[in-house]
């Protein structure tokens, strides 16, 4: 980040912190019924996930941050067939990564100069999926990881968390800025905080930054079942815990805040499964979202070479999707910036007998 960029990055902090401090907390509404936006999500049914960055090139599917920006580079970025591949197996949308736990950025952001611009490939890699939604009719969601290896590498030191916390709103500004160009955001997939106590991620503001943009945009939380130590209260025992998809039961507490719906990757719900959670005494309506491999790993692998079976991925889609709940099957693109060709046989062959219309 050059000098410029830190003068940016001082003046946006000020200003984000000031609307911070203005700007009225939008919280879930507490109901036992699916909201008008919840029943869009659970209406769109089957979607795909799209992981790449720089693990890509690397064979691994976490970093820390110290893998070289240069050694990201894809000889394209083949937007159009991602989108397209998503369409021709019958999904509603794509997740796109814009930022994992190595923290290296798919796009051009002002507070790093860990991101595509430092790269061998420089492409908006959000504004190229954004803009294919838009054309092909597809809609769009962005995972983004609170967990920051490279911004926020040591999670013990809580007085680091003010400086990052800004620097995650910020960044969550300009992917709306750029996706607003183009097509709304469905979805925000939040991953990683399990790394730090739930009353150290600024929920609240994260939720309220993009409501107030976006208010259909459902937010999820990974591992969002479970219970963490409360600081605020010195007499409750000490307790850090998630709860697994198949052992959710009606009324089990929601760990981070009453976000739009429930994750836990790459797990099943359970069944029957669960929809009623509580948070502070209020009862909220949060439906399960699947997120599961097509073959073994998220990222691209030389060596990823087993993936499901066409049987494996029927029985999968049927019970992901019942109760009401969703499935995204997870297609890595690889170093060409391509997605293999094994990858979308499969899922075309799987359209095929679930019967999927367009």
């Amino acid at each position: 980040m050059n000098i410029i960029n830190k003068l940016q990055f001082f003046l946006y902090t000020t200003i984000l912190l000031w609307n911070t401090f203005s700007l009225k907390a939008i919280v879930p509404i507490p109901s036992e019924n699916p909201s008008k936006y919840q029943k869009q999500q659970i209406k769109r049914k089957y979607g795909m996930f799209i992981h790449f960055g720089i693990n890509t090139f690397h064979d691994v599917e976490w970093s820390d941050g110290n893998l070289p920006a240069h050694s990201y580079k894809p000889e394209t970025i083949d937007a159009a067939q991602w989108v397209k591949t998503a369409k021709d197996a019958g999904m509603k949308y794509v997740i796109l990564v814009t930022k994992h736990h190595d923290g290296f950025c798919l796009w051009d952001s002002k507070y790093t100069e860990y991101d595509v611009a430092n790269s061998g490939n420089p492409t908006n890699v959000i504004e190229a999926v954004a803009k294919e939604c838009q054309k092909q009719g597809i809609q769009l969601g962005l995972y983004y990881s609170l967990w920051d290896r490279k911004e926020n590498a040591d999670v013990t030191n809580i007085e680091a968390d003010k400086k990052y916390n800004s620097y995650m709103l910020a960044q969550l500004n300009e992917l709306m800025d750029i996706t607003s160009q183009y097509t709304h955001i469905v979805e925000f997939w939040f991953d990683g905080s399990w790394e730090k106590p739930s009353y150290r991620w600024p929920i609240q503001d994260i939720y309220s930054t993009i409501k107030q943009r976006e208010p259909q945009c459902q937010i999820g939380i990974n591992w969002s079942i479970g219970e963490d130590s409360n600081p605020n209260d010195p007499a409750a025992p000490a307790k850090s815990y998630r709860i697994d998809p198949e052992k959710q039961k009606e009324g089990d507490p929601i760990r981070y805040f009453p976000s739009d719906f429930r994750l836990g990757d790459p797990l099943l719900p359970a069944y029957p499964d669960p929809k009623i959670f509580t948070h502070h005494g209020q009862r909220y309506y949060m439906p399960f979202e699947s997120t599961v491999c097509l073959s073994k790993r998220w990222f691209y692998c030389t060596t990823d070479t087993v993936y499901k079976s066409l049987n494996e991925l029927i029985k999968l889609y049927n019970r992901a999707t019942s109760q009401d709940n969703i499935l995204i099957l997870n297609v890595p693109p690889a170093r060409d910036g391509k997605m293999r060709k094994k990858d979308m046989d499969l899922l075309k062959e799987l359209r095929k007998h679930l019967n999927i219309n367009d």
